[in-house]
């Protein structure tokens, strides 16, 4: 076992940021993300006739979640006037690619730049594509950085900047579609699943804790999961969070998704240096949160991630462990070896130890599969995530001004 006092050195300060709703931003509006009941509010604004308004909201929900154009002067069975008049109002969308690289795997990571809100600055997030021969999943990112400090976490290095809009939420999932040829009309331009959609599942598992902006992740993921647009089913999203307590029963409830939570520890002792939310909401509490999850049954399982430390939290011990104290609820264990990134204070579990830790929980009858590492050569892999995007404080603007 690793000397604990020393991982506590290591780890992040004590204090632990509880909300971040004072960095939700306001900005120029935009067609992508934007919910029916905000489109027909645009289409008011320009003066489009009541009777028409719910045929326009439909139109243009067609050309944005179905066909995936980027351009209202496609929208060909909107009336021109219609087009130009939205179009001098607010775009369709705002993300910029600055950099797509491909692993040797076929992984893609995107670094999408979005546009300054407010007195901000342009924000920069990382977006992920893994194909694999039955599905293709999309790994989203919901803020720009991250306050939780989970100290085997690359994202967690990087300040918190800001939240991300429910429109950029969404846009990454429109960027990952059109780029990959996903969308009715276009051609498949990478490797993906043998057959269906390029993109058929979406994970929130990328920068950021999602339950710290929930009401904007709720917002995008009900657009995402619409039935007449981009039509994910709410069985195919997963929201993985670090244990945020209060708000778990939220997303059950209120947005129906799939439940993940990063677990990695079995005792506070140890949760409280590698995931440090858990000073706040200690193990017992986050069990109760789960048990207690709405739509919890066999079939809507939780999804446990629990990473592989060498010599941190690997030992039998700790898979007996954690066997007892996910008891009871329908569970799957995610067993996630260590990615690592340039000055990871950690090390991967040896396979060996994978293996006997993984025989363990699936001899209790959990399913524990070990999550294959994707897009390491890349720094796309769980836990590498970290875009260049700092913070600034007011005193630094001002300055730059001069």
């Amino acid at each position: 076992m690793a000397n604990l006092a020393l991982l506590k050195r290591r780890s992040a300060p004590e204090a632990i940021t509880p909300e971040v709703r004072a960095l939700d931003v306001e900005g120029e509006p935009q067609l992508i993300g934007a919910s029916r009941a905000e489109l027909a509010g645009h289409l008011a604004a320009i003066g489009v006739p009541p009777g028409q308004i719910a045929m326009r909201t439909a139109q243009l929900w067609h050309w944005l979640y179905v066909r995936g154009v980027e351009d209202l002067s496609t929208m060909t069975n909107v009336a021109a006037p219609v087009r130009q008049a939205l179009a001098d109002r607010l775009p369709v969308g705002s993300a910029e690619m600055v950099e797509e690289q491909i692993s040797s795997d076929g992984t893609r990571k995107w670094l999408l730049r979005f546009p300054a809100k407010g007195a901000g600055r342009p924000v920069e997030v990382e977006t992920v594509y893994i194909p694999e021969e039955t599905r293709g999943t999309l790994c989203v990112s919901s803020q720009v950085g991250c306050t939780l400090n989970c100290t085997f976490c690359h994202t967690g290095t990087q300040r918190m900047v800001r939240n991300l809009t429910a429109g950029e939420i969404v846009e990454q999932v429109v960027f990952a579609r059109r780029r990959l040829g996903d969308f009715v009309g276009a051609e498949r331009a990478a490797k993906g699943p043998v057959e269906g959609r390029m993109v058929s599942n979406v994970v929130l598992m990328g920068m950021g804790e999602p339950l710290y902006n929930f009401d904007n992740v709720k917002a995008a993921m009900a657009v995402v999961s619409d039935g007449d647009g981009l039509s994910l089913s709410k069985r195919r999203i997963t929201l993985s969070t670090s244990g945020v307590v209060p708000t778990i029963e939220r997303v059950g409830a209120e947005m129906g998704v799939l439940l993940a939570i990063s677990l990695h520890a079995v005792r506070d002792e140890l949760r409280d240096v590698l995931v440090p939310i858990n000073r706040k909401y200690p193990i017992a509490q986050l069990m109760d949160a789960c048990r207690n999850y709405p739509g919890l049954s066999n079939a809507r399982r939780i999804t446990f991630e629990y990473v592989m430390l060498k010599g941190v939290n690997d030992s039998l011990a700790d898979a007996r462990a954690l066997v007892e104290l996910i008891r009871g609820i329908p569970a799957k264990i995610n067993l996630i070896p260590f990615n690592s990134w340039p000055g990871a204070p950690y090390e991967c579990s040896d396979w060996d130890q994978i293996e006997a830790f993984a025989d363990i929980v699936n001899r209790a009858g959990y399913a524990s599969p070990v999550r294959t590492p994707r897009g390491q050569d890349i720094l796309a892999a769980c836990g590498q995530l970290k875009s260049a995007s700092q913070k600034v404080s007011a005193r630094e603007r001002r300055a730059e001004a001069v």
